[in-house]
């Protein structure tokens, strides 16, 4: 019997942005240039406008405090249990098409609705997107009729309550209701590939 290979890719991520995080935080940078630090790795207005698209990479790769411990080993187990059933490219990829779409559909509701300037320059970064579109996708695993369907109008319910719940909900909050919309309609396009057992 062949099982399939434990995560490393999931382990890493988590690890890599964590320890960043922690060493940006405490140990190398003062206020100054980690507020520098973060504003050129975000995905926001301004940074989009300018052409610099590679921020729809380094801010998948940077938080701007270390994650609460709860939180990470959450994103752990589902990217975790994503490459260890699919495989890491299918993971990756998941994760990295839901941060940009996400990111980028935010991206063209602030320039429509011409966002104030605090919001055009805001710290943007964070694994949020990409692991709520991961979880979204792996709704797909889930058998055909009623588990499925709960779980996935579960999920968006739980995504669309700060929308509803607050006064003025954020762009942050848009996004991620975004990115769980994205996984569960991904879920059901990006192929996965079968494991054998």
């Amino acid at each position: 019997m062949h099982l399939p290979a434990l995560p490393v890719l999931a382990p890493a991520y988590v690890g890599g942005v964590q320890l960043a995080a922690h060493t940006v935080r405490h140990h190398l940078v003062d206020d100054d240039a980690r507020e520098t630090f973060l504003r050129a790795c975000s995905t926001n207005v301004d940074q989009l406008e300018a052409g610099r698209w590679g921020t729809l990479l380094t801010s998948a790769v940077v938080v701007e405090e270390p994650m609460p411990l709860p939180y990470a080993l959450l994103l752990l187990a589902v990217l975790g249990y994503a490459e260890y059933a699919y495989g890491a490219w299918w993971a990756a990829g998941v994760f990295l098409l839901g941060h940009a779409g996400a990111t980028l559909l935010v991206y063209g509701g602030l320039r429509t609705t011409r966002a104030d300037a605090a919001t055009r320059s805001a710290v943007d970064v964070g694994t949020s997107y990409g692991f709520n579109t991961v979880l979204g996708a792996l709704t797909a695993a889930l058998p055909a009729g009623p588990l499925r369907f709960a779980a996935r109008a579960g999920l968006l319910a739980v995504g669309a309550r700060p929308l509803l719940n607050r006064e003025r909900p954020t762009f942050t909050d848009v996004g991620h209701f975004a990115a769980l919309a994205l996984g569960i309609g991904l879920g059901g396009l990006v192929p996965r590939p079968c494991r054998a057992a």
